[in-house]
């Protein structure tokens, strides 16, 4: 899919049409204070022992054939970003 690198379009901040410039958004890490959480906490107990056992004896299986796409759009007035909700692509261009 072809996407434009700069486009007119709502901005929510100044609440009129203005160009903003698109940008992928990139896939955010987790944050520190859920390295230490219960969950994972239980998990690792779950996996102890023989090859582990349960829920986690076997790995995720995806049946999804592409990730989620979104997009982050920069307004050049006011400079405030803002993202759309994403949606599935296999190939994606910023023409």
């Amino acid at each position: 899919m072809k996407y434009p690198k700069s486009l007119t379009t709502l901005c929510p901040t100044c609440k009129k049409h203005t160009v903003h410039t698109v940008k992928q958004a990139s896939k955010k890490t987790r944050g520190k204070a859920r390295t230490n959480s219960q969950a994972n906490r239980r998990k690792n107990r779950l996996k102890r022992g023989y090859g582990g056992h349960g829920k986690y004896s076997k790995p995720a299986v995806s049946k999804k054939p592409t990730q989620k796409l979104d997009l982050r759009f920069a307004c050049k007035d006011c400079g405030k970003k803002h993202t759309r909700k994403g949606f599935r692509v296999k190939k994606f261009e910023l023409t």
